[in-house]
């Protein structure tokens, strides 16, 4: 891993995150948003994956410590997230990134859970200024659309039976109906967490690098 573990404040307390930076020491601000494993090996390779790429990567670890290697586990931390709680560090992690980004804006870009999360943290911060949402879902988190202060791209699976396209469109409706800008793509045939280069059981290396190269085209566009 090139990145490094660091604290930043979060309401009165300290809540743990990974920073990966590029070569040139800062560059645009990104918040990376676990899946419902954890702040896992993963989520800090994306990280630095996007650090090679110019951006500066902040992960937030939304479990405070917690992680899980099966679903069950994960799918027990997923329901006991607090929101209230995440609120608190979604602000927290973005004021902190903001003090070592490049650009006023920043981005967001969440998997799973934290695609949902990363289009919470755009709602409640309006210095988020784009937000990706890979195949978000939490029953929990109900982001207020109106808030949104940039444009959303969502990345879905037509296989996924989690967040269903149905389901996909019905957001892209939602975001659209609250007056904002999103561009929604449906990979056919393919399922949810297909960018999972680790879930070696839905990983998809072609829609997960066209996913990457329209991430990486979305933020240099609107994190500026």
């Amino acid at each position: 891993m090139a990145g490094t573990m660091v604290e930043f404040a979060s309401n009165g307390g300290k809540t743990a995150a990974y920073l990966s930076t590029p070569a040139s020491g800062k560059g645009p601000g990104l918040l990376v948003i676990q899946e419902w494993w954890g702040l896992v090996g993963h989520i800090k390779n994306v990280c630095d994956r996007f650090a090679a790429e110019g951006f500066t990567a902040l992960a937030p670890d939304m479990y405070h410590g917690k992680t899980a290697d099966e679903p069950d586990g994960a799918g027990k931390l997923f329901m006991a997230l607090n929101i209230g709680q995440a609120e608190k560090d979604l602000r927290g992690a973005a004021t902190y990134l903001q003090g070592r980004s490049s650009t006023q804006k920043l981005g967001a870009v969440g998997f799973c859970m934290g695609g949902q999360l990363a289009l919470y943290a755009a709602t409640l911060n309006s210095t988020v200024g784009a937000c990706v949402n890979f195949y978000g879902v939490h029953p929990n988190v109900k982001p207020d659309y109106t808030k949104l202060s940039g444009p959303v791209l969502g990345l879905f699976a037509e296989k996924d039976g989690f967040v269903t396209p149905q389901v996909a469109k019905d957001l892209d409706a939602a975001i659209k109906k609250a007056g904002k800008h999103v561009e929604t793509h449906i990979y056919p045939g393919v399922d949810h967490a297909f960018f999972n280069d680790e879930n070696k059981t839905a990983y998809n290396k072609t829609a997960a690098d066209d996913a990457w190269r329209r991430t990486l085209a979305f933020f240099r566009q609107n994190v500026k």
